[in-house]
C-alpha cells in the first residue's frame, strides 16, 4: 500500500466521522427545537390575565402588549373576529366589551380582565341564530365574508344605540365597517328589516 492510498483513506475516514458528528448535532439541535415548540418558555415579560369570553373565563399567560384580537385570536383560538387593517380602520376586528362595539386591535387584553368580552361566536349558533345573522342571510348581505362578522357585532349593537329610523342613519353608525366588496345596501336592508320587525313586536 503506497502512501497515497494511506492518506487517502484517512481523509476518507475523518470526513466521515465529521459528516456522522454534524448529524448528531443538528438531530440534537432539531428535538431542542421541537422541545422547546411544544412548551413555550415563560418570560419574566409575561402577564396572568383572565379574560371573560363567551360567558366563560379563560386564564392566560401573555405578553402585556397583546391586543385583545391577537388574545381572542392566537390564544383562544376564536378566529371569528378577523384581523384586517390591524389599526381600527375596518372594524373586521370589532367585538362586545361590556355591551359596546370596540374594535380589539386597538385594546390591550391586559386591560379588559373582569369585562364582559363578545365575540361573534357567542352571539348566534347554527340553529339558533341571531335575528341580525339571519337578516344578514335572508338579504344576502354578505360576499366574500371576511368583514361579515364585524359587520354583525357592529351591527347588533347599533339595534340599542340611539339611531335614527333613516337608512342613512343607519349607515352614519355603521360606517366604522368597510366592506371592499361593496355590500352596503343589503347591509343597511338586513339591518332595518329586524329594527322594523322589533318595532312591530313593540307596538303590538
Amino acid at each position: 500500500m503506497n502512501e497515497f492510498e494511506v492518506s487517502r483513506r484517512r481523509f476518507i475516514g475523518a470526513s466521515a466521522a465529521a459528516g456522522g458528528l454534524a448529524a448528531a448535532t443538528a438531530k440534537t439541535a432539531h428535538a431542542a427545537v421541537a422541545q422547546t415548540s411544544a412548551a413555550p418558555v415563560r418570560t419574566p415579560e409575561m402577564a396572568d390575565v383572565t379574560l371573560e369570553v363567551n360567558g366563560r373565563r379563560h386564564p392566560l399567560s401573555i405578553e402585556p402588549r397583546t391586543t385583545l384580537l391577537d388574545a381572542l385570536r392566537e390564544e383562544l383560538r376564536l378566529s371569528g373576529t378577523k384581523k384586517g387593517c390591524d389599526r381600527g380602520s375596518c372594524g373586521a376586528c370589532t367585538v362586545h366589551v361590556n355591551g359596546r362595539r370596540m374594535n380589539s386591535c386597538l385594546c390591550l387584553a391586559a386591560m379588559y380582565q373582569g369585562d364582559e368580552i363578545t365575540t361573534i361566536e357567542g352571539v348566534g349558533q347554527p340553529g339558533n341564530l341571531h335575528p341580525i345573522q339571519e337578516a344578514f342571510v335572508a338579504h344576502d348581505a354578505y360576499q366574500c365574508g371576511y368583514c361579515t362578522c364585524g359587520q354583525i357585532m357592529s351591527a347588533v349593537a347599533l339595534l340599542s344605540e340611539p339611531v335614527g329610523p333613516e337608512d342613512a342613519e343607519v349607515k352614519e353608525f355603521m360606517s366604522g365597517n368597510i366592506c371592499r366588496c361593496g355590500a352596503y345596501q343589503n347591509i343597511v336592508e338586513a339591518i332595518q328589516s329586524v329594527r322594523q320587525s322589533t318595532n312591530r313586536q313593540k307596538v303590538g
